[in-house]
């Protein structure tokens, strides 16, 4: 898949951001051709041969974006008791990017957090999946930030 400049792709660990430039840039001593992606104050350059490992994709398309929310509804899957092991599940689950496994992550982890604190990496990552979910929903269904936010709630508590 290529894109070009202005298109608005999903980055598998900093979440929605905009394609900016094509450049090369030295990486491990090769010239390499990559996407310079703006995701919010943050420049990423994403190889263009990398793209088979997932690292971006194309917003998820209104309608499948609705037919994946029920994810927040549906039972929660038990985390791991051990906290290594648990952040490991949690980290392989974010890693490929897609808007179910995110939907999985905060499902899990907000119900986690109702009958355990939560450490300090496991807010992060719950933060970090929140904030892509909620981002890509503005972007994908045109949904203030706040009703998102909010219907989001209302979701994780049914």
């Amino acid at each position: 898949m290529s894109f070009h400049i202005g298109d608005n792709v999903i980055h598998c660990t900093f979440g929605l951001g905009e394609i900016t430039q094509i450049e090369e840039k030295t990486i491990n001593g090769q010239l390499t051709k990559c996407y310079v992606v703006q995701i919010s104050d943050m420049t990423v350059w994403v190889p263009i041969d990398d793209l088979q490992q997932n690292s971006l994709r194309v917003p998820t398309p209104p309608a499948e974006f609705v037919k994946t929310l029920p994810i927040l509804t549906s039972p929660n899957e038990n985390l791991l008791e051990d906290r290594v092991l648990r952040k490991n599940q949690l980290m392989e689950q974010m890693k490929d990017g897609q808007l179910a496994s995110i939907c999985r992550v905060v499902r899990d982890l907000s119900h986690y957090q109702r009958s355990s604190k939560l450490n300090d990496q496991e807010k992060s990552i719950l933060e970090r999946a929140v904030k892509s979910l909620l981002t890509e929903w503005t972007l994908s269904l045109g949904t203030p930030f706040n009703q998102a936010h909010q219907a989001m709630e209302s979701m994780l508590q049914s």
